[in-house]
């Protein structure tokens, strides 16, 4: 027998070794999970059985909380075993067809024998609990395997640095337990591996690749050091999951003080969020916290405005070019977003704290109890020193006594006397109980008429300006809208207030459309963040000091303004950005700024930066061919996986077009594609493309409303489609007409990027500009 086919019996039987004990614990493990629940049940039904209950006297209530405390405690801890039982059988069952990937012997120095350190998704001890058959890729000695070849290697320890020689280095593909490949490997993780995964079709949701993470990958994962991590890379190159695995390895590392609770993921929109979920659950973690910048202004500012969200903003970039106030539009998104607007807010800060704030009048059943305008008196006269939410603090304290004081005036008022003859003898009976509830009044204080209509009458009052003083204290006196508006008022106003006196040169027409907007109770999308922070900054900062951790996937979307707000909303926490600059496709990405504007609110100091260049999503044809459609394309490595090249395919007119592409999602799907996207330009195009196309086949139309990614064809926008991948991508209508501005190029590069293993472009008429290199695809015709 060869010494491979020795190598390959031994493993596959310590695999089937492996594989027993699983089967044997899960057996166990099964067992106690449903001893466990059962006792939980039984527990939860008998709870009260065990409780003396008593509340007459005060030792006896003393007595009756512990009693309850100590039940409870009793229940948590079973719980709490339950859980971690249920934990660790979810991990077997998830080793029991892929027990490990990997292999490393490592012999530590100064010790004559080595360790055989096998790699998987979880940690698997023996059944004493002394040594470990499998060590969780995210082990500190797991590091190894991603960082070094055989030869000498060392990885840190909370305790220090361990250093020793790596004597082999060996991966595997495991599926149902069964060895399907075995391969010894130098410096990085096989190419074979990663062909393996990358040839696989897409699927709804993206899959953890903990046994292809790459050194520069690993890096990212394991770093501990930076408060701001930085990450940009090109299209494909596991930007995403470097940043998920990187989730995964912090909850592992600091499990005793660390929670999913505790980080948070701003993604680029619902269906991202859908898509990027199993990835964890798949690791044996729960999902971080998920949401969308936009869903966090909606959820601030929803309820005062109707607000413009980022999609809709793109589609009036991408089809309004021919408006009589677009230039004036696209400055002022480019502007609004900048440090330069930023600091127009802050000096128009500090002059509201001498003058021009501005301050709702206070109403009482369409009767003005205190103006505005004396509100205003009052703040002014607060100490001029105090920042603005502490003046504001003492105003409302103010505002709630002086509304105290009116409510007692406001008792002998005619209204008052109305509201009690309209009580019944129910209204009466619950109104003395209130009474006596607050144990002020006894029933013989009840009998005597004028002191009853006292005590109604104050009641009435108070239940009546109980919403009023609610809104004094959610500060709503704050006329924030009117304070935002002044800004734009005159054109002049904001001169004072702009970095050496520069404004945008078409800033009177950017006035005028942001005061027609806000008239109608309408906030554009690049209008905000600055209105947000205003209002922020005005009433006190409401900042989050739970989350540890902030994920901002597609970082280079993000503006000056909003890295700057997100900073001061999470004070306390480290931040790791993901973004490509070559698919920065909003107007206000296009000043080339990239992440240099987040870097510099932390410092150099606190930042580290981390350049991914090689691109594993697409084959190297499909690379080769989107790489050129940048100026700066050539900084993008291609990973060596082959496939068919691109095709162009050039048609007459849109009934062509229908049909020739009908024909194609047909072959595709014969092809055994699962996920097959037709990229549209815009959501306009997109709703006629499937109007039309639906006809010939089965298609689900995507939108911004689309909270969920599935496996299908589909037509979805082009904004829409980053950072999904699909088997196959049809673009539209790849021509001339559609993709023809400088400022669309990276717009079509980024649909471009989404092709995994097929790419497809059409175009009625003449072809887009950015294809410019014939040897990078097959022309059709």
């Amino acid at each position: 027998m060869s010494t491979t086919k020795q190598t390959w019996r031994e493993e596959q039987q310590r695999v089937d070794r492996i594989v027993g004990k699983i089967h044997k614990r899960m057996a166990v493990l099964e067992q106690q999970v449903g001893d466990i629940n059962k006792d939980i049940v039984d527990f939860r039904k008998t709870f009260w059985d065990d409780v003396t209950v008593n509340l007459d006297e005060p030792d006896d209530a003393v007595e009756t909380y512990a009693s309850m405390k100590q039940q409870a405690e009793v229940l948590s801890e079973r719980e709490r075993i339950h859980r971690h039982a249920r934990n660790q059988l979810t991990t077997l069952q998830r080793l029991q067809d892929t027990p490990y990937f990997g292999r490393i012997d490592f012999t530590e120095d100064g010790d004559k024998n080595g360790e055989c350190v096998y790699l998987g998704i979880g940690s698997f001890l023996n059944e004493s609990g002394d040594q470990f058959l499998i060590y969780d890729w995210r082990a500190p000695v797991s590091s190894l395997y991603y960082d070094y070849p055989p030869g000498p290697a060392h990885y840190e320890t909370p305790g220090g640095t361990i250093s020793g020689t790596m004597d082999l280095k060996r991966q595997f593909i495991i599926r149902e337990a069964c060895i399907r490949s075995l391969f010894d490997t130098g410096v990085t993780i096989g190419d074979e591996l990663l062909k393996e995964a990358l040839s696989k079709q897409a699927d709804a949701q993206m899959k953890s690749i903990v046994a292809t993470i790459q050194k520069e990958q690993n890096r990212i994962i394991r770093n501990e050091r930076s408060r701001l991590l930085v990450v940009q890379g090109a299209a494909g190159s596991g930007k995403t999951s470097a940043a998920l695995q990187r989730v995964a390895y912090l909850l592992y590392r600091y499990r005793d003080t660390l929670r999913a609770e505790h980080i948070v993921l701003f993604s680029p929109n619902p269906m991202f969020n859908s898509y990027v979920s199993t990835v964890l659950p798949e690791l044996g973690e729960e999902n971080m916290q998920q949401t969308t910048f936009q869903e966090y202004l909606e959820h601030r500012l929803g309820q005062t405005y109707q607000l413009e969200d980022p999609s809709a903003q793109i589609e009036y970039v991408l089809t309004a070019r021919n408006d009589a106030d677009y230039g004036a539009r696209i400055e002022g998104i480019r502007y609004k977003a900048s440090s330069d607007f930023m600091e127009v807010v802050d000096q128009y800060l500090t002059y509201l704290l001498q003058e021009s704030m501005q301050f709702t009048d206070v109403t009482f059943r369409d009767e003005v109890l205190i103006t505005g305008e004396c509100i205003k008196t009052r703040f002014y006269a607060i100490d001029g020193s105090l920042p603005i939410p502490n003046r504001i603090g003492l105003l409302a304290e103010w505002l709630l006594d002086e509304l105290k004081n009116l409510a007692r005036r406001e008792r002998s008022k005619p209204w008052v006397e109305e509201e009690m003859e309209l009580l019944d003898k129910e209204d009466y009976l619950r109104a003395f109980q209130k009474l006596q509830r607050n144990k002020r009044y006894t029933e013989e204080s009840f009998d005597d008429f004028s002191r009853e209509q006292e005590l109604l009458a104050a009641m009435i009052v108070k239940e009546q300006f109980h919403p009023l003083l609610k809104q004094v204290k959610r500060l709503k006196f704050i006329d924030i809208p009117a304070i935002y508006k002044q800004l734009f008022a005159d054109p002049e106003f904001a001169i004072s207030f702009a970095p050496n006196g520069a404004l945008p040169q078409q800033w009177t027409s950017i006035c005028m459309q942001t005061a027609s907007k806000l008239e109608r109770s309408e906030l554009a999308h690049e209008d905000a963040t600055p209105y947000l922070y205003l209002q922020e900054r005005i009433e006190g900062f409401r900042t989050n000091t739970s989350v540890r951790h902030v994920f901002i996937d597609e970082a280079q979307d993000y503006s000056p303004f909003q890295f700057a707000f997100l900073k001061r909303m999470f004070p306390r926490s480290k931040m790791t950005a993901l973004g490509d600059l070559n698919q920065a496709i909003y107007a206000h990405s296009t000043a080339g700024s990239g992440l240099a504007p987040l870097a510099s609110l932390f410092g150099a100091d606190e930042t580290e930066m981390f350049v991914l260049t090689r691109s594993y999503r697409s084959t190297r044809p499909i690379v080769e061919f989107t790489r050129r459609l940048l100026d700066t394309g050539e900084a993008i490595e291609p990973f060596n996986r082959d496939g068919s090249i691109p095709s162009v395919t050039k048609v007459a007119d849109m009934s062509e077009l229908i049909d020739r592409i009908a024909h194609r999602i047909h072959a595709l799907q014969e092809g055994g594609h699962r996920t097959i996207a037709v990229i549209c330009k815009t959501a306009e195009e997109s709703r006629q493309a499937y109007e039309t196309l639906q006809e010939f086949t089965p298609l689900r139309l995507i939108g911004k409303e689309t909270t969920s990614f599935e496996s299908g064809t589909l037509v979805i926008p082009s904004y829409l489609a980053k950072g999904v991948e699909f088997d196959a991508v049809v673009i539209y209508n790849g021509s001339h007409a559609q993709y023809g501005e400088e400022d669309e190029r990276k717009l079509f590069y980024t649909a471009c990027t989404r092709a995994m293993h097929e790419l497809h472009i059409y175009s009625v008429g003449e072809l887009s500009p950015f294809i410019t290199d014939p040897d990078t695809y097959a022309l059709e015709s």
